[in-house]
């Protein structure tokens, strides 16, 4: 399988994962969960996450919301 090289929230990393939603799960965030997730700054919407692709050099941004006021 071939590794690609991403950045996620700012951090360099190899992952096999071929999709967004894969990239995730990998990472052990719960997909029913409330955040959003953003590649190369642009928003990619939940109903994407298992189609979209993954390429090397992407920068992925998982946004979540600040408890508090």
């Amino acid at each position: 399988m071939t590794m690609l090289e991403i950045s996620l929230n700012g951090e360099r990393l190899e992952t096999q994962a071929a999709t967004l939603q894969a990239l995730l799960l990998a990472r052990g965030y719960a997909l029913q969960g409330a955040f959003a997730c953003a590649i190369n700054k642009a928003f990619v919407p939940r109903s994407q996450w298992p189609e979209r692709r993954l390429q090397n050099g992407d920068c992925i941004d998982v946004i979540t919301p600040i408890q508090g006021g």
